[in-house]
């Protein structure tokens, strides 16, 4: 037989050049933002960025992973296209048109010591959400036929896009208007919208994205089949509970922050540290988002072969490893690192080691979730990720009062190991899968003692030869691998069969 992890290996590379490379652009934003902009600007952009996060989910409410799931058994797939599409594009209509009704209303909620929210703003911000979702269906549609490169090309452009208005808003726009040029260009920087051009550079890269878009529209028809609408809402719905919730984990943190801390300044200040800093967590979580885009589609497809549970297990393996490697290197490399955020930022360094960490647990996760996924079974999602918000709205409530962010670092990896635990266990009840945890557990331990080793010498003055160190012990590791895992990666097809 062919070997399953080679496939699955391709397929993450490929969307990672959709996921990864844009994304990578994407947190070039990071270092343009945190440099031009004070933290309690930037707080404000991480809060707002994680409303849209929130609504994302409402707006697409699990509709994604049900299409995967009746696209790869249903015979009429068209039909199945047709129906998810509509659904999302009547769902949205109404509940962005009552967004945009309210907007003015939402803009004075949102108001803070640092911003004036202007009616268009909320707008914009509206209509990033509403686009995200009607372009769900369509990339899910690549990704199930396999059309890695083409979805690529679409996440690439998009992105591209994105940043190269994000730069000629704060870098010449800006610019031109600081530096009283009265030209053209800084006519068009306006500092009450400030860091809000960013939602403006998106939205604009959103619509260049849908006209792009245009074959998928072109073959959509507008019907759908209600009886399997109803299916695929009773198969999704349970998601919508599970996203709402594991978006709590992801990025409430960032809202709970201003609300939980009396000083609504040092809130928005704090906001601006962490969001930067969270991204500091870039490889973990752009490999993590790669590998989701590959895994979900070739787990649905290996479900029929007999030896789909051997597959899942080294699929489990190799992703442990690989994660605890991203670790080390992230954290033995930080002392360069950190100048991708502007100075003001970095006292939040703390937060990262723990954020990656906890992208770990998150990633293993999506591993685990395969079992409730192929029985469907989704209930079981959900509640595992309303768990892990009761964990995360608990830790932040208990201590973001006295330890501002990070109590939303810890509370994240308290969540997500929590998921991660209750995952397993449920899973070895209802879908047994034999995981290799020796080898896992081995690897973990090798990355955090690599670390903890590292933190004896971590006030050296001399930072050249710091980080020449701390990579001996990346080298080592890998050295490790080799020795220990690289003759097993080579034999998977030996140990399908076995």
């Amino acid at each position: 037989m062919s070997n399953p992890l080679k496939k699955l290996a391709g397929q993450t590379v490929i969307y990672g050049l959709g996921t990864i490379l844009p994304r990578f652009l994407n947190y070039l934003l990071t270092p343009l933002l945190t440099y031009g902009f004070a933290p309690a600007d930037y707080g404000i952009n991480g809060e707002m960025f994680s409303i849209i996060s929130f609504l994302n989910i409402v707006f697409t409410y699990g509709m994604e992973t049900a299409f995967f799931n009746f696209y790869s058994k249903h015979e009429n797939k068209d039909e199945v296209y047709n129906t998810a599409l509509f659904s999302l594009i009547t769902s949205t209509i109404v509940m962005g048109g009552l967004l945009l009704l309210f907007s003015s209303s939402i803009a004075g909620y949102l108001s803070t010591p640092n911003s004036t929210y202007l009616p268009q703003f909320i707008t914009w911000s509206v209509l990033i959400i509403a686009t995200d979702a009607i372009m769900v269906i369509p990339f899910a549609r690549l990704r199930s036929e396999n059309k890695a490169i083409w979805f690529s090309t679409l996440r690439l452009s998009n992105v591209v896009i994105n940043v190269g208005l994000n730069v000629f808003y704060f870098k010449v726009c800006k610019t031109a208007y600081e530096n009283n040029a009265g030209d053209f260009f800084a006519g068009m920087y306006d500092p009450q919208i400030g860091i809000g051009y960013s939602f403006l550079a998106n939205l604009i890269a959103n619509l260049t994205t849908l006209v792009l878009f245009g074959k998928q529209f072109a073959s959509f028809r507008f019907h759908f089949n209600p009886e399997l609408l109803k299916l695929m809402l009773k198969y999704a719905l349970p998601l919508l509970v599970l996203g709402l919730a594991g978006m709590v984990n992801e990025t409430f943190d960032r809202i709970l922050i201003k609300i939980l801390t009396e000083d609504k300044d040092a809130a928005q200040v704090a906001q601006g540290i962490y969001s930067a800093c969270y991204k500091i967590a870039i490889l973990m979580t752009i490999f993590i988002q790669a590998f989701r885009f590959a895994a979900e589609p070739f787990f649905f497809s290996q479900s029929a072969d007999k030896n789909s549970k051997k597959v899942y297990a080294i699929v489990m393996k190799y992703f442990v490893i690989f994660c605890a490697f991203l670790f080390l290197g992230t954290m033995m490399n930080l002392d360069w690192i950190k100048y991708f955020v502007g100075e003001d930022y970095r006292v939040g360094l703390g937060v990262v080691p723990i954020l990656l960490l906890a992208n770990l647990c998150l990633g293993v996760v999506y591993n685990l979730s395969i079992w409730y996924k192929l029985s469907n079974n989704t209930r079981f999602g959900a509640v595992i990720a309303i768990i892990g918000a009761v964990v995360t709205i608990v830790v932040n409530v208990v201590f973001v009062p006295k330890f501002s962010y990070m109590a939303c670092a810890w509370a994240t990896l308290a969540a997500y190991a929590t998921m991660m635990i209750i995952s397993y266990i449920l899973g070895q009840k209802h879908f047994p899968i034999k995981y290799n945890l020796r080898a896992m557990l081995v690897f973990l331990v090798l990355a955090l003692g690599f670390y903890m080793i590292s933190l004896t010498y971590s006030s050296m003055e001399n930072i050249v030869l710091k980080v020449i160190l701390n990579n001996l012990f990346v080298i080592l590791f890998a050295w490790l691998f080799y020795k220990l895992e690289f003759s097993n990666l080579k034999n998977i097809k030996n140990q399908l069969q076995s």
